[in-house]
């Protein structure tokens, strides 16, 4: 065997173990096209032979909190930029059980936002068009004066071709 076969058939050994593992974790095939993917397998590779993988404690512990920390310190350095540059909030809601928005139906949670970014630097707020994410947005700017609600562009694009795909005509050539 060749070199370059025996570099293919461990590259798809590799493949087929990454493949069980996406699947039997359920885990979006497109996860391959994640940048951390081949920084993952290239740290493995440093790591060489009989490293062990990190247990569930060590994921859930100390590495946590050492992402968690640098999180915070990127947040800390890109909040530098907040007085020059101000701030659009997005929120993408989800609904629980009962098909409600659960992150803006609270309005204390965007005000607890804003207030925590920082009140002058916020000057936008881009929400669904939920109802509750209306009211939410509708309250905010009545309480601050300079904050602008904006509904989601794509989120408009999409209910304005769901109207139009009711049309007769339209329904019949879709």
């Amino acid at each position: 065997m060749t070199l370059k076969g025996m570099v293919k058939g461990t590259r798809n050994m590799l493949g087929r173990y990454v493949f069980k593992w996406l699947y039997d974790k359920e885990i979006p095939f497109d996860v391959a096209n994640n940048p951390y993917l081949p920084l993952m397998v290239n740290a493995i590779q440093r790591a060489g032979l009989g490293i062990k993988p990190p247990t569930t404690y060590e994921l859930s512990g100390p590495i946590l909190h050492e992402e968690v920390e640098e999180v915070r310190k990127w947040i800390e350095d890109y909040k530098q930029s907040w007085p020059r540059t101000e701030i659009t909030l997005m929120s993408d809601g989800w609904l629980n059980k009962v098909s409600k928005n659960d992150f803006l139906t609270s309005w204390p949670i965007p005000q607890k936002i804003v207030e925590e970014v920082g009140d002058k630097y916020v000057v936008q707020f881009i929400t669904d068009n939920a109802r509750e994410c209306v009211s939410s947005g509708s309250k905010l700017m009545d309480k601050r004066k300079h904050l602008v609600w904006t509904p989601c562009a794509a989120h408009n694009i999409n209910l304005i071709l769901e109207e139009i795909s009711e049309i007769k005509i339209m329904k019949e050539t879709l």
